[in-house]
């Protein structure tokens, strides 16, 4: 007989895992497929120092907490698996595998997530992965007693530039604006440690080098004047784009690529719902996703049993 879920999760970050703790917890028989590795964007975390009742951690193992909380509540987990297709009309939307393989379920959460927001200026795919990261906890070890740019001035930006410090022997700041965007703890801490330095009103135009990175060419927005400085490496926080081109056209999003939700993170679509950070919404955090995962669980909850 073929098997249909109540309830399918299409993501294994921060909302996926919470809205498969609470789905599977409330009995509903439960799948999570992931794509990518579970966790998302908490494993690129070094520390998480801000999650309630959580002494500060690395995000791989709050993961780990959350994945098997859920497989313990009954939740099937599947990963490092390639969704081809997406059915979601009608009452039971379907899934297609790379593999064949089909997923049918009454209900789905959709939280693919995000993805580091690159630079977009030449030379930045000839040196990604020789010279430029956007992942400090992946590539913060190669850089030790090296000279290294953090591009950005948001959290994660001031955030990981204080944890590279740990490998590397100067970090220099660079940010478009004259003032950052990130709370004021870390723009504190970041100010106070001395190995950071700050170029602020400026931006990269170019990454050059030969086998690996070796320089930069930096614009001074008021001024237009441009300098080259040589660096060893070059780490990019400057935002996500969320992981929703696969739904263009099925799902309604914003200018952004963003999901469009209600506060019951239903989508245009009857019976799928969306959390974590492929929705439009203002902060980015794992508390969000974790928010966010837990409405869209009990909102799907809910569906189902209208559906009866």
């Amino acid at each position: 007989m073929e098997k249909i879920y109540d309830v399918m999760i299409l993501g294994a970050g921060a909302g996926g895992l919470t809205a498969g703790i609470y789905a599977s917890r409330g009995k509903l028989d439960t799948l999570i497929l992931n794509e990518g590795v579970i966790g998302g964007q908490m494993v690129l975390t070094n520390e998480i120092a801000n999650y309630p009742g959580v002494e500060t951690t690395p995000g791989y193992e709050l993961a780990n907490i959350m994945k098997k909380q859920a497989k313990d509540f009954g939740c099937t987990i599947k990963t490092n698996i390639k969704i081809v297709e997406y059915h979601l009309d009608g009452n039971i939307k379907t899934v297609v595998l790379e593999d064949e393989r089909v997923f049918k379920a009454k209900s789905v959460i959709l939280t693919p997530g995000g993805r580091p927001r690159s630079l977009d200026i030449p030379g930045e795919k000839e040196f990604e992965g020789r010279g430029i990261s956007y992942c400090a906890t992946c590539d913060g070890d190669f850089f030790h007693d090296k000279e290294i740019i953090v591009v950005g001035g948001g959290n994660s930006a001031l955030e990981e530039a204080v944890t590279l410090t740990n490998f590397a022997s100067k970090v220099t700041i660079v940010h478009q604006f004259n003032e950052f965007q990130a709370f004021a703890h870390a723009v504190e801490e970041a100010k106070k440690n001395p190995k950071i330095s700050f170029i602020m009103e400026s931006e990269l135009r170019e990454y050059i080098g030969s086998d690996k990175l070796e320089k930069v060419k930096i614009e001074n927005l008021r001024t237009h004047e441009i300098t080259e400085m040589d660096v060893d490496g070059v780490f990019v926080f400057v935002g996500y784009k969320p992981n929703t081109e696969a739904f263009d056209g099925i799902i309604t999003t914003n200018d952004r690529m963003e999901f469009i939700v209600d506060a019951a993170m239903k989508t245009n679509i009857e019976g799928v719902f969306a959390a974590g950070d492929c929705i439009a919404k203002r902060y980015r955090q794992v508390t969000t996703s974790v928010a966010e995962g837990t409405i869209a669980s009990l909102s799907a909850s809910e569906y189902l049993r209208t559906k009866k």
